[in-house]
């Protein structure tokens, strides 16, 4: 899977993912979210 289709699953374009991924981006929780579920992963809250 490219970043083209991530970015598209994610509901962003792929210079925005693109962007929001370098060193220098600041991803809002809504495109890590979205790419997280693109990508099948999933986040499980667990008491520390």
């Amino acid at each position: 899977m490219g970043m083209t289709e991530i970015a598209g699953r994610a509901g962003v374009t792929r210079e925005a993912l693109y962007k929001a991924l370098s060193a220098t981006g600041d991803p809002r929780l809504s495109t890590f979210l979205g790419v997280m579920k693109a990508l099948g992963i999933k986040l499980t809250p667990r008491a520390a």
